[in-house]
């Protein structure tokens, strides 16, 4: 009895962390519209969705039979057996959405509810079987069959549901902002006078409808009385909701100017929050209440296991329990990390502006921008022209880019779309959630957020591959996260069977240190992300271009020695693990100036229209850092497939030359240093005498390789490998010293327009 009540205790402890780890995987769903419209600040529109999540978690009552009943035939598993399968379903939920998180990736917390009750319930079920065990059916028993166990209409009806959700999102959402976009246009200040109020009182009245009206049949306050005066006056109250708000958001307009679709979105940031709560608030407490019920009928039978017939009872949860889910879940909004990472991520996809992307190209996304392209082609040529003329002036661009061009932290998109986005994802979810059918809020809200990302053009043809891309790799991850929490969940409740009350306390630990692993993963990779994100930012301001770029001009000069040295080292100790770590350097080292090289257009933007030529030496600067960073790269993988095939390390001769070599690239990066840091350029001609000598010294060493060669003291491969080397370092010298010479004439030239 004793160690039922720690598995309860356990539990509970596990439906704290996946109600943290799955807002902060879900937050996006909520926030991202009104967050990338930037609507109204942070502060706010976070108290509007907490206020929606605490009044959706008493509407989630009905969903809970899911986690009881919904997917598994608790008739035919002992108490036993069920505390083990919520115990391995909770364990991998958790691991899963954390996992995902922190590598700012949204997943679905239905899909790993609805996969690791599938897989634990199997695992289970195949040992019962596999052990010969018998079931009551109609009375009689017979030998037990592994389908026996699964609901598998139910489980093929919620996985049909959620799959049949990302294309019914996607269709709506391309409809929806279709018309939207067709009536108020871009430039919407005028037409939202007289579309407005009438647009918003049906995007008000939708949310009401499908969420007050279908979601408070299941509230745990809610009487059969007070619902049933609700649903035969269904009609008179929408007419009522309808008329009040479109009247109420018109008299709004003229008496305060206040837009109307400011309301719709902050509406519907709340019914979506009441939404996602509501329905999701199963994939992270269901499994635990269902695994107290478990407790509480083995307690009623004394003691004794017993098989879970009382799990088929319908299901009543106790408010307050919903209430604390509720407030834990909004404060995990306000206090996680997380969540704002996984947000970034759809913002980055649904983005209206250009920038550097995320995601690289695919094959696929290439083969399918070619085919709509061809698509398009031919039907503007079907299409009579004078309705293609009207149709591209609603969704021209052009006043709106020049509007958010100006302002110092513009939207990623506009009202329009982040009104679509809500009250399209809002309806879908509360239809599901009417119908007990727990779609994933996530693949509902990311669908629609791309679909009317791509009806207004924000995947263009210099976005459109690496957006799809994105968009599939997001979905190649929800399959991830089905396969994974099946495969995850059998595993764990197999292992929890065999091995007992140790097997938990083994995944207790490994949980705690998956998670101790992942926020430090998850707290480096926003360390370097703030990194750049400052320095980009920094480079898109005119002012203080010269004082950041002596920034990293400083930064690559003190790092190119540094990196030379630990490289030789590392070549003559032959030495793998610290190559491996020199090239991951020299990544981050690339992919931080490819991101900043991505920042040009609008740092040029930002410059003053006579101020073309300091944006030409800053180009150059960074061209010059991109080969330096690219130059250190060639550098050190023929180095590293060198050492790490085994080949002959360096002569005695050779490494001592590689040795002086790096100490003077060190006594000249020195002086380099020295002259950006005063901004003095009298002592270029010293350096261009370093860099002199310096090549010099490498021709001697070409000529000492050569003469080891003729007299076979070197092989082939340890012959290119030395003469490749100083061919690099040659380049890296060169590059070095011209960044220097540009950085000299973007001083001389901002000293000239301050004159």
């Amino acid at each position: 009895m004793n160690i039922y009540i720690i598995f309860i205790f356990v539990l509970f402890a596990l439906a704290i962390s996946d109600l943290m780890v799955g807002v902060a995987n879900d937050a996006v769903n909520f926030l991202n519209s009104a967050l990338g419209s930037r609507v109204t600040p942070r502060h706010i529109i976070m108290i509007v969705a907490s206020f929606g999540i605490l009044l959706g978690a008493t509407f989630s009552n009905g969903m809970m039979e899911v986690a009881r009943k919904g997917l598994f035939y608790p008739q035919h598993f002992l108490f036993t057996e069920v505390i083990i399968l919520f115990m391995a379903v909770m364990f991998t939920d958790v691991l899963l959405l954390d996992f995902f998180n922190t590598f700012g990736l949204p997943t679905s917390t239905t899909v790993s509810l609805v996969f690791g009750l599938l897989g634990a319930a199997v695992g289970i079920a195949w040992i019962k079987v596999s052990h010969g065990a018998t079931i009551l059916i109609d009375g009689v028993a017979q030998v037990a069959q592994l389908g026996d166990f699964i609901n598998s209409s139910k489980a093929l009806a919620i996985i049909s549901s959620i799959l049949l959700s990302v294309v019914f999102s996607f269709i709506f959402g391309i409809a929806v902002q279709w018309l939207s976009r067709l009536i108020f246009s871009f430039n919407f200040a005028k037409t939202i006078k007289y579309y407005g109020s009438l647009w918003s009182g049906a995007a008000i009245a939708a949310i009401a409808y499908f969420i007050m009206i279908k979601g408070l049949e299941d509230a745990s306050f809610m009487s059969e009385d007070n619902y049933a005066f609700l649903k035969d006056n269904t009609i008179l109250i929408m007419i009522a909701v309808y008329l009040g708000s479109a009247s109420i958001m018109q008299l709004l307009n003229w008496l305060f100017n206040i837009n109307p679709l400011k309301i719709v979105i902050l509406t519907g940031t709340f019914g979506l929050a009441l939404a996602f709560a509501g329905n999701d608030l199963v994939n992270f407490i269901g499994v635990p209440l269902a695994g107290l019920e478990s407790f509480r009928l083995f307690q009623a039978n004394g003691g004794h296991d017993l098989l879970m017939t009382g799990l088929q009872k319908p299901v009543t949860s106790e408010t307050y329990m919903l209430i604390i889910a509720g407030v834990i879940m909004a404060l995990t909004l306000w206090l996680s990390k997380k969540a704002r990472t996984v947000t970034e991520t759809e913002l980055n996809l649904s983005r209206q502006d250009e920038g550097s992307e995320r995601f690289g190209s695919s094959i696929f996304a290439r083969i399918l921008v070619r085919r709509v392209i061809r698509v398009g082609t031919f039907f503007s040529t079907v299409i009579p022209q004078p309705w293609i003329a009207k149709i591209k002036k609603r969704f021209d661009q052009t006043e709106f880019n020049e509007r958010i061009r100006k302002e110092k932290n513009p939207p990623m998109f506009d009202l329009v779309r982040a009104s679509v986005n809500l009250v399209v994802s809002s309806v879908l979810i509360a239809i599901g959630t009417s119908y007990k059918l727990p779609l994933s809020t996530t693949y509902v809200t990311f669908m629609v957020a791309m679909s009317s990302s791509l009806v207004d053009g924000a995947w263009g043809r210099d976005s459109a591959v690496y957006r799809i891309t994105g968009v599939f790799s997001v979905i190649g991850g929800w399959f991830i996260t089905a396969l994974a929490a099946f495969a995850v969940a059998l595993g764990i409740s197999m292992f929890v069977i065999w091995s007992g009350f140790i097997g938990v306390l083994i995944m207790v630990a490994l949980a705690i240190f998956a998670f101790y692993r992942t926020h430090i993963t998850h707290k480096r990779r926003m360390t370097e992300k703030q990194i750049i994100a400052d320095e980009s930012e920094g480079l898109s301001s005119a002012d203080n271009l010269q004082e950041k770029s002596t920034e990293s001009i400083l930064k690559i000069y003190k790092q190119v020695p540094s990196l030379f040295t630990q490289i030789t080292e590392a070549l003559n100790n032959e030495n793998r693990k610290d190559l491996k770590n020199i090239i991951h350097e020299i990544e981050e080292l690339n992919d931080k100036i490819r991101k900043q090289k991505s920042n040009v257009y609008k740092t040029v933007l930002k410059l003053q229209a006579d101020n073309y030529e300091t944006g030409n030496y800053y180009i150059q600067i960074l061209d010059y850092q991109r080969d330096i960073a690219n130059g250190l790269s060639y550098l050190i993988e023929p180095i590293y497939t060198h050492v790490d095939n085994q080949h002959k390390g360096l002569l005695p001769e050779q490494a001592i030359e590689l040795k002086d070599l790096a100490q003077s690239i060190n006594r000249l990066s020195k002086l380099m240093i020295s002259i950006v840091q005063e901004v003095s350029f009298e002592k270029i001609h010293e350096v261009i005498a370093k860099q002199t000598a310096i090549l010099d010294y490498m021709k001697m060493m070409r000529k000492n390789q050569i003469k080891r060669i003729q007299q076979k003291e070197s092989n082939t491969r340890n012959s290119n490998l030395f003469l490749n080397m100083l061919l690099e370092v040659r380049k890296l010298l060169a590059y070095q010293v011209n960044m220097l010479h540009s950085y000299r004439d973007l001083v001389d030239n901002d000293n000239r327009l301050k004159k």
